[in-house]
């Protein structure tokens, strides 16, 4: 049973936290998930929850908070960081950390306790918020991307948890953390009948692949993916003598050629021949004009047969 009385925040605690936030020099209200008119990909940072029936923290409510609608903060290490949200009628706290000895890196943190009463090597959680926590935790969180700078500050946060009150079975509080994320994701979605998909469909993130975007050739782009016991990989060329642009559609086949861009997506197979359409959605490139960010869909048929493989990447755009 919960009694409101159990594990009290105030605001004077919370408002003490925030203010040595700001002297670590993390500012809040970031650019929202937009692409500037070249199509370079901007931060995300932003706060979402949902909480069953009976979840003692969010009372079976949901609800989802940007820049302009609460203050956002992130301060701690890699050892252990504590994610803020406050408004005028609402403020949430979420403290990830990692197991004893270790720093926090993508992957998928199971049977986490709450830190404040960790024992030996689990990983720390503890959601809370509108004065209410929880006495005993049982959950799990995943760290699909985060980077700390020079000092050991937390600078970037990209996270997901699932949290239970006092009990394994408890109704459940799940959470997305974002602070200055860029998407890092892959996915699939398979028809019957195609062959580099096998009629299955999948999600890569951080949290449990590895990516990675190079140059290919004149205007290429090879991406990879390695997780979940399988690989990707999608060679994306330009028309012959174009380069590519964000937001332009282009038909598309195995080899690329005039006004034609080159699609080759690979997983458990490949194709011989290939037709279908690529997106490009996002792309920004350094000052020497190298890619260094990418968001693109995808429909590939192979062999001239109807069953197709759709997905999408997402490389920082």
């Amino acid at each position: 049973m919960h009694h409101n009385g159990t594990r009290r925040w105030s605001r004077a605690v919370l408002g003490a936290l925030a203010s040595v936030t700001t002297a670590l020099g993390l500012v809040a209200g970031l650019a929202q998930p937009a692409a500037a008119a070249d199509g370079t990909p901007r931060a995300v940072t932003s706060y979402r929850y949902t909480s069953e029936a009976g979840d003692w923290i969010g009372q079976g409510t949901s609800a989802t908070y940007t820049p302009s609608t609460a203050n956002i903060t992130v301060d701690g290490s890699l050892e252990a960081v504590r994610f803020r949200v406050e408004n005028d009628s609402a403020w949430w706290d979420v403290e990830l950390a990692a197991p004893y000895g270790e720093k926090l890196h993508p992957g998928v943190y199971r049977d986490a306790e709450r830190p404040a009463g960790v024992t030996g090597r689990a990983p720390g959680l503890d959601a809370g918020g509108q004065s209410r926590g929880c006495n005993e935790v049982y959950g799990q969180f995943s760290v699909h991307q985060i980077e700390a700078d020079a000092s050991g500050t937390v600078t970037l946060l990209d996270a997901t948890y699932t949290q239970r009150c006092e009990a394994p079975d408890a109704p459940a509080l799940k959470g997305v953390i974002k602070y200055r994320a860029y998407p890092l994701s892959f996915t699939y979605a398979s028809d019957p009948g195609d062959y580099p998909g096998q009629g299955r469909s999948g999600t890569h993130r951080g949290a449990t692949s590895i990516f990675s975007l190079q140059e290919w050739g004149i205007g290429g782009l090879s991406y990879d993916v390695s997780g979940k016991r399988e690989r990707w990989s999608a060679l994306l060329v330009p028309p012959t003598g174009e380069s590519f642009e964000a937001g332009r559609t282009y038909q598309a086949e195995r080899g690329n050629g005039p006004g034609i861009a080159g699609l080759d997506v690979s997983g458990f197979g490949g194709c011989n021949r290939s037709n279908g359409t690529l997106t490009i959605t996002k792309l920004a490139r350094d000052d020497d004009g190298t890619v260094t960010a990418l968001a693109a869909t995808f429909v590939q048929h192979c062999e001239g047969a109807e069953p197709a493989l759709r997905g999408t990447i997402h490389y920082y755009a």
